[in-house]
């Protein structure tokens, strides 16, 4: 079963790495979507507006200022092994 990363909209370059890596990504529209995800990676420029921060999930959400999709990838990767 892979695993279901949430991913704001804006970070398409690391969606398509994720995917390419075989995780299941959820663009991030509003909070709820986080809902049932395994992680969830943000800008971390409008965590506020997005309310991810207020949101039980049951993965760790990872910011994305300054780092490159493959590190974000390590990140995401690092947080299942």
């Amino acid at each position: 079963m892979s695993k279901r990363i949430g991913v704001e909209q804006s970070l398409s370059d690391v969606s398509q790495v994720l995917r390419e890596k075989g995780y299941e990504v959820v663009d991030l529209k509003n909070e709820n979507d986080a809902t049932n995800c395994d992680c969830c990676v943000i800008t971390g420029q409008d965590q506020n507006v997005m309310g991810i921060q207020n949101v039980t999930t049951q993965g760790s959400v990872i910011n994305a200022h300054g780092l490159t999709a493959d590190q974000i990838c390590q990140e995401v990767e690092s947080k299942f092994h």
